[in-house]
């Protein structure tokens, strides 16, 4: 009998799980990758002996009774390798009057006057809300199954506390839920955990998996965990070809076929991990016009940001893991104004700058894409990264000094330059999830030997939904084509 074959364009997360999980099912698999290696968005790379992480800043499911915890046991995402550090507190406030730690039991908070007990009282409740919520791994109807695992009726009753107040989140932003504040910093401080326009669900559900105690940080981030999927896919026997963009998708039949450079690639099922929204303008000899991708290019939101990262010749260990600081003198970038960042500070991580240096890097958030799309074609985009360099060393070095007195090495990124690696529309890492947003997917079946994964297709994005999708199209692969899911 002829082994069936897959081929899978793109090795993100998304695309790595599903290629694990097909080849250990039996399914020969090939991985054709644009980029020099693993992760899609979900990188980090190297600068002059100096790491800059930008993708990880912490991993649902990290903790073991997590059930997301098995896809990353199962994808090889996390080994021995790459143990998990639980940082806490989750952010620290930085401004005029010292420090404000956000601990993941909320203790330690600036609570002052009846409103702020209130406002505490209402974020603890909702938090207890989602204390037993999960995203539920479960296999499809009518699969067969190696290793089932049967999604109890209990475990959506444990659940149903946050069922009943999502509506009242997601009908108001993060930044409106932290109103309810009256202190400025306890406001700056939960404005450091997720974009403050998004819907207050994500904010809840975010704090909700720290306070559980999940969320941790695997050592090596991003680079580390991407190669131990792609080493464990390698290892099962697939293929992964890097330099190999795919430039078109044709059918004969019900046979797709993959288009590069110098090579015809068919399967008995292609799998878009790319993403969706490029794919669907970009992929095809036409645009599709499904109804589905119609609503998806009039109605998708991107989140954008533009990266930072420097290396310094300094210890800066002292200052805190991850810190929200209140800039002394606003941030201007790109068009915008920023009165607070969040900096990441990777002093204390191993192998991450030469010993007695350091690392930090930034996301300054925002809808930039025009503002550098614009710059790239008069000819200013390498002045302009440069001035936001400057600009942003300034501006921090307020704070932590060593940022301008020993700067080793900078680097930064636009939306421009996560659309030129990674195929990311208008150089977005997640789709925008804004109060009464909705999210337009891409459906895991397009057509029959044809699918979709990704975070196009689940939730507004990240690690989770990318890992999840994963194990959900190679599920509805393993269905169709009626093989064993192992």
């Amino acid at each position: 009998m002829t082994r069936q074959t897959a081929v899978i364009i793109g090795a993100g997360i998304s695309g790595l799980t599903t290629a694990v999980y097909l080849q250990r099912s039996g399914i020969q698999t090939l991985i054709l990758e644009k980029a020099t290696g693993p992760g899609g968005v979900s990188t980090s790379w190297k600068r002059k002996g100096y790491t800059f992480e930008g993708g990880i800043h912490w991993l649902i499911g990290a903790k073991k009774e997590v059930p997301l915890h098995q896809i990353w046991l199962e994808t090889g995402a996390l080994q021995e390798n790459n143990p998990v550090y639980f940082k806490d507190p989750i952010y620290t406030l930085v401004d005029e009057k010292g420090t404000m730690p956000l601990y993941r039991d909320l203790h330690g908070l600036e609570i002052t006057g009846l409103r702020d007990r209130l406002a505490l009282w209402r974020l603890r409740f909702h938090l207890a809300c989602f204390k037993h919520f999960h995203q539920p791994i479960g296999d499809l109807r009518g699969l067969k199954v190696r290793d089932p695992k049967p999604f109890s009726a209990w475990e959506y009753v444990k659940m149903l506390p946050a069922v009943v107040v999502t509506p009242f989140l997601m009908a108001q932003s993060a930044r409106g839920y932290a109103k309810w504040f009256k202190s400025p910093r306890v406001r700056a401080l939960l404005a450091a955990v997720v974009e403050p326009d998004i819907n207050a669900l994500s904010l809840i559900y975010t704090l909700g998996t720290f306070q559980v105690g999940d969320s941790g940080y695997p050592k090596g981030g991003s680079l580390r965990m991407a190669q131990n999927m792609a080493d464990t896919f390698l290892r099962c026997g697939g293929e992964i070809r890097y330099h190999t963009p795919a430039l078109e998708l044709s059918v004969e039949g019900k046979r797709w076929s993959v288009h590069t450079k110098d090579e015809v690639f068919s399967a008995d099922a292609v799998v878009v991990s790319a993403d969706a929204r490029s794919a669907i303008d970009t992929l095809f000899k036409e645009p599709l016009q499904d109804g589905w991708a119609k609503k998806m290019r009039s109605g998708l939101r991107t989140t954008q940001c533009m990266f930072l990262g420097v290396g310094v010749q300094a210890d800066l260990s002292t200052y805190p893991r991850s810190m929200q600081i209140v800039l002394p003198h606003s941030l201007e970038a790109a068009g915008r104004t920023y009165k607070t960042v969040v900096v990441n500070n990777y002093a204390a991580e191993e192998g991450y700058a030469p010993e007695g240096c350091s690392v930090i890097t930034c996301l300054l958030h925002g809808p930039t894409y025009g503002y550098w799309k614009a710059a790239k074609e008069d000819g200013s985009y390498v002045t302009k990264k440069e001035a936001v360099t400057v600009a942003f060393i300034e501006a921090v070095g307020e704070v932590i000094p060593a940022l301008r007195d020993a700067v080793a090495v900078t680097d930064m990124a636009t939306p421009l330059t996560y659309e030129r690696y990674c195929g990311t529309f208008e150089g977005s890492y997640m789709t925008d999830w804004p109060p009464f947003g909705r999210l337009y997917h891409a459906p895991i079946r397009y057509r029959y030997g044809l699918y979709f994964t990704g975070q196009r297709t689940a939730y507004s994005g990240g690690l989770p939904p990318a890992a999840q999708s994963g194990r959900v199209t190679a599920q509805t692969i393993c269905k169709d084509l009626g093989v064993e899911f192992i």
